[in-house]
């Protein structure tokens, strides 16, 4: 099934798979740590992350449909196989309404730049699409069209596909994998769905929601065929009206097939007097809770069941806000996470809270089998205190299994000086962390994708970034940095 637009392919790159030259690196000076993060370890040596490429891809309108280029930020819209890096973008249709007005675009970066390789002819559809790839070369786009051909306003019915491309011969059309669901879903333009690879062995996995009530998924692999089931919701029976918890925005991470899951509770506000009053201050009835951290996990795919529901963390006493991270599971099975947290609603503060002072954090947490090894704030802002506040955070991963946290952090320096930078750590195998270090971009990148093993990319000393930076409206950006090295590496963390 022919969908890639290739009128659209400017021209074809001889040795796509040859070694890419480097491109001249930027010669920017390390800027100055500003706050120290919690457990930084003191006497590190470092040599400088070096910002290799920053650049545009591309521009877009905004589609005001509730989505845009970065809404499925649980996955990513960027690969790498070999010397070259893949991204799948988002265009605004301006000639279909609302919900479904939007179209998935792909592009490549060669050793001559950013090409747009093609667009989706036939499809509509609402959310950015991820991507994924396999050692092999295999490139796949998670699709999620719509079946109403009318331009009303609104959304409805929709079909999820993957397309296959490959990364050798980009001039060959795509095809669509057959996707064989258990039953008959009842999928829509809201999709939240979750796509993840085990690039070495060729297999992948797709998570899509079905209203409040579960996951539909579907394993796909070369030598283990398909398998699809359903991942039911955790219970909310501490809640006034008991109900099902939907769990959004997840970070999903399939190796050697076994599944993690790890996502924030998606629900309308369960607590009645506090919906009553954000009523008032909105005059809407919904107002959506994002304040529990929920994992589970299925020890081999192929068997369709998961665990039972752990609550990896809560801001629910105080109305706070929870936004996962990143996942990584190391090669000894342990499963590192990242997430953000803030401790209350403002709005709702002086009213119900007026005792609890506010804090953003940036926390990480080893499990094993379900239970939590370690867990720490890596970054604290408080109240009367540090107000360097963390935002967005991903983790990159080396070939000899060294774990990198790349961030964002914004508020104000110990002087009282504004902050907008990212910032790398190392996580040691001990579970302490290495000292922080300023990244010199240009502009810092306040939401991104990296090209995670998540999505089968090959770790790299590399790091590969896709998002939007500070003070670039409306544009998608790419930069490649040069991971630091310190003078005396820790033990690897396959032990």
């Amino acid at each position: 099934m022919q969908r890639l637009g290739f009128g659209l392919v400017v021209a074809a790159v001889v040795g796509i798979l040859t070694a890419m030259k480097s491109e001249a690196r930027v010669a920017s000076e390390l800027g100055t740590n500003a706050a120290s993060e919690m457990g930084s370890t003191a006497g590190d040596v470092w040599s400088k992350p070096v910002v290799e490429l920053e650049e545009e891809v591309y521009h877009y309108r905004p589609a005001d449909n509730g989505a845009g280029p970065m809404w499925c930020h649980g996955s990513t819209c960027l690969v790498r196989r070999g010397a070259d890096v893949f991204a799948s973008g988002l265009e605004m249709l301006p000639q279909f309404q609302p919900l479904n007005n939007c179209r998935w675009t792909l592009w490549r970066r060669g050793a001559g730049g950013w090409q747009q390789l093609g667009a989706d002819l036939q499809g509509r559809t609402r959310e950015p699409c991820p991507l994924a790839v396999f050692d092999d070369g295999r490139l796949f786009l998670s699709a999620n069209s719509a079946l109403e051909p009318v331009a009303d306003r609104g959304g409805g019915p929709a079909r999820p596909e993957v397309l296959e491309f490959s990364a050798h011969r980009v001039e060959s059309p795509s095809k669509a994998l057959r996707l064989a669901w258990t039953g008959s879903p009842k999928f829509s333009e809201h999709s939240y769905r979750s796509f993840a690879a085990d690039g070495s062995r060729s297999e992948l996995i797709l998570f899509q929601n079905i209203g409040y009530t579960h996951a539909e998924w579907i394993f796909l692999g070369d030598q283990a065929g398909t398998v699809s089931g359903q991942l039911k919701w955790p219970w909310g029976s501490s809640y006034a009206q008991p109900q099902p918890i939907r769990v959004c925005y997840p970070n999903v991470a399939l190796r050697n097939r076994a599944v993690h899951f790890c996502g924030v509770s998606d629900i309308m506000e369960p607590n009645p007097e506090w919906r009553a009053f954000k009523k008032k201050l909105t005059g809407q009835e919904w107002d959506y809770d994002f304040r529990r951290l929920f994992y589970s996990w299925s020890s081999d795919i192929r068997t369709g069941r998961f665990h039972d529901w752990i609550e990896i963390a809560s801001r629910e006493q105080t109305c706070g806000w929870i936004t996962p991270g990143d996942m990584w599971v190391a090669p000894d099975g342990r499963v590192h996470l990242i997430w953000t947290e803030r401790a209350v609603d403002e709005r709702l503060r002086q009213k119900f809270f007026p005792e609890v002072r506010q804090s953003h954090a940036l926390h990480y947490a080893v499990l094993r089998e379900g239970t939590i090894q370690n867990r720490r704030p890596l970054l604290l802002a408080e109240e009367g205190g540090a107000q360097a506040i963390p935002g967005r955070g991903r983790f990159h991963v080396t070939p000899d299994h060294r774990l990198w946290l790349f961030y964002y952090v914004s508020g104000r320096n110990a002087d009282g000086r504004a902050l907008s930078e990212n910032r790398l750590m190392e996580l040691l195998p001990d579970g302490q962390s290495g000292a922080s270090v300023t990244v010199p971009l240009k502009r810092p990148f306040t939401e991104f994708y990296t090209a995670t093993t998540r999505a089968g990319s090959s770790p790299s000393e590399v790091l590969d970034l896709l998002g939007q930076q500070a003070g670039a409206a409306n544009t998608i950006s790419y930069a490649r940095i040069r991971l630091p090295l310190k003078a005396s590496r820790p033990q690897s963390l396959r032990n």
